[in-house]
């Protein structure tokens, strides 16, 4: 994803927070991992597009409730993205570096989903 944005883009809820950016950095490290296990592949994409999606229905939604329910869902779904591809490397379907990868960006976006949860 480009990050630069052109002066006639649109700025929409979900652009101005950094978790955003971060998640759709994890969900392209999970594409590019070549999970060899279609199931866990297909588990660890979908809950990533999923985390992404989440995070900007949160972004823009109006009330505290409305907003932590997203985005503990997304959570949910990072978590879960993340567990797949560590067992697909704990299998052999992945490499040890890629889950590393994403584990690292996942630790990250759940400890800033945390903070906008509370």
């Amino acid at each position: 994803m480009n990050n630069q944005l052109d002066a006639n883009d649109p700025v929409l809820p979900h652009h101005r927070l950094r978790v955003y950016g971060i998640a759709v950095e994890m969900l392209v490290c999970l594409r590019d991992a070549g999970i060899r296990d279609a199931k866990l592949r297909d588990e660890a994409l979908r809950a990533a597009k999923g985390a992404c999606l989440n995070v900007a229905e949160g972004a823009a939604r109006v009330t505290r409730p409305d907003k932590a329910r997203a985005f503990t869902i997304a959570r949910g779904e990072v978590v879960e993205a993340c567990a797949a591809i560590e067992i697909a490397a704990l299998l052999g379907d992945a490499r040890a570096e890629d889950a590393r990868r994403v584990a690292l960006l996942a630790d990250r976006i759940v400890a800033m989903l945390t903070r906008l949860i509370r």
